[in-house]
């Protein structure tokens, strides 16, 4: 498997994603809380830049004790990368489609190699 360099870590602070290519393969790659993420850069649904957009925190709702709905807030645990075109969100650790978890995005290993970080491809 041949391998792309990503970045130093030192030159890749926690909670920045990197963009990089390996001839027909483009790949986001994300440093979430000391850990290292890697996914096809195209969005299950229309092909667009999926690892390219806002990253955020999962929004919830709020259920009250009688089951009602209370209002949302973000989650304290999971985080989502949202594709720009169309608004397709993806959970950073998992690559999981929020609106069908039956679809993920391709991964891709992270190798850690010293201080520097590659994806396998």
């Amino acid at each position: 498997m041949a391998e792309v360099f990503v970045a130093k870590v030192d030159e890749f602070p926690d909670g920045e994603r990197r963009i990089v290519s390996s001839g027909t393969h483009e790949i986001g790659v994300f440093h979430w809380q000391g850990q290292f993420y890697a996914y096809a850069n195209m969005c299950l649904h229309q092909g667009g830049p999926a690892c390219e957009g806002v990253i955020m925190h999962k929004v919830e709702d709020v259920i009250g004790p009688d089951r009602t709905w209370v209002g949302q807030k973000f989650s304290d645990e999971r985080v989502h990368f949202v594709c720009p075109w169309h608004g397709y969100e993806y959970d950073i650790k998992t690559g999981e489609c929020a609106a069908d978890k039956r679809l993920r995005l391709k991964k891709y290993n992270v190798v850690r190699r010293g201080e520097e970080i590659y994806v396998s491809v």
